[in-house]
């Protein structure tokens, strides 16, 4: 047994030296890679770019207080720009129609309803331009004078009364009032009635149906005419079949051939009154004097408008049935006269032939040549027929 003690293990267990190496080597590298690095110029350049960008965004620019987002700032920059992009989408469809308009207000300022400019009336647009543009009153009494002159425009397809007095008259069956009915002599309120009623029937068959307008045979007016009138239905119906000088349909219907006019929208323009009283029958006689105004367009496609006045002077007469020998309700015709403005002169064809601007120049014949008097066809103040001879006459206006 020897005397030397026996050698202690080793708390520390020894490292091989390749494992040590190996370990020194890891622990350099992973030290290197998390080391902080110094940025490239290119980086940096980058960086201080976004910072000053930023900066701006946020109102740190020198001298300038920051302020929080909201407040006097406006909406976010992402939004303004949506904003102006809508704004300019909206121009580029209002901008050329906005710069139309406002040329054409600049040439005539009087387009523009009101009184911007303050020029009153002397100007059309102030308390004188307003009331020419308001619907006229009924006529409840023959005028004392023609109507007043208009500026002269030339009617078109949109504007066929461009120009013209009428206007402002009534459109259609509109402008036929009736008087308020009452008893005469032996014939009751309802019969008076019935007659006005039948006399606004036959204006409205005779000279506003469109039918009868476009030249068709005009059935309803004719309805509304006594058959037993003597001589009445058929001269009425010759005129109709064989149009002539002698025969002239034109004389209680108004009608334009379909093959060369056509009216213009569907308006014709009417002024007149209604009367009555009681006749040495012991009938009710109803008096009517009307004008009608016709716009017209040749069917070959020209735009230009012309326009027809045709005034209308008729006497109505309803008799008691149970006195004479007619048919009830029916209506005969005591008197019945018309003035034309703007047709052909001894043209019996049964259709009026209104002139228009093409004619002048024209080398087809259009009716005989007018020589007689100047007559305003929208003066209503004149008897009809007043100052009218045999020969054919002009008109001031249309």
């Amino acid at each position: 047994m020897s005397d030397k003690p026996a050698e202690e293990p080793s708390s520390h267990p020894e490292i091989p030296d390749d494992v040590w190496e190996q370990f020194a080597r890891d622990t350099e590298r992973d030290i290197r890679a998390s080391a902080p690095k110094e940025p490239s110029a290119r980086a940096r350049e980058v960086t201080e770019r976004l910072k000053k960008s930023e900066e701006k965004a946020k109102g740190k620019k020198k001298g300038k207080r920051q302020e929080p987002e909201g407040w006097r700032t406006g909406p976010a920059w992402q939004e303004m720009n949506g904003r102006a992009q809508r704004k300019r989408r909206v121009w580029a469809v209002l901008g050329l129609p906005l710069a139309i308009a406002v040329a054409v207000v600049a040439m005539k300022p009087s387009l523009i309803p009101g009184d911007p400019f303050g020029k009153g009336d002397d100007s059309g647009t102030g308390a004188a331009g307003a009331a020419a543009a308001s619907p006229l009153a009924p006529e409840t009494a023959a005028p004392t004078a023609a109507p007043s002159a208009v500026d002269p425009e030339v009617p078109t397809l949109d504007r066929p009364f461009a120009g013209s007095p009428a206007l402002n008259w009534a459109d259609g069956a509109a402008g036929i009032v009736l008087p308020k009915a009452k008893a005469v002599g032996a014939l009751s309120k309802e019969r008076v009635q019935l007659a006005l009623q039948q006399t606004e029937k036959l204006l409205v068959a005779a000279n506003l149906d469109p039918k009868t307008i476009a030249g068709a045979r005009p059935t309803a007016a004719l309805a509304i005419l006594d058959p037993q009138q003597p001589g009445m239905l058929d001269e009425l119906n010759t005129s109709l079949r064989t149009p002539a000088k002698t025969h002239d349909p034109l004389l209680l219907f108004s009608r334009f051939d379909p093959k060369d006019l056509r009216l213009v929208g569907d308006v014709v323009k009417t002024r007149g009154r209604i009367t009555f009283k009681k006749n040495d029958r012991s009938g009710v006689e109803v008096h009517a004097d009307y004008t009608f105004v016709y716009p017209v367009v040749r069917t070959d496609g020209s735009p230009e408008v012309a326009r027809t006045i045709v005034r209308r002077v008729i006497d109505l007469e309803l008799l008691d049935p149970a006195r004479y020998q007619v048919t009830p309700g029916r209506l005969n015709v005591v008197h019945y006269d018309s003035d034309f403005g703007n047709s052909a002169c001894d043209v019996y064809d049964g259709y009026f032939h209104p002139e228009f601007t093409a004619d002048l120049t024209s080398d087809e014949p259009t009716g005989a040549t007018p020589s007689g008097p100047t007559t305003d066809p929208y003066d209503r103040s004149r008897d009809i027929g007043e100052g009218a001879n045999e020969t054919c006459g002009t008109v001031s206006r249309t």
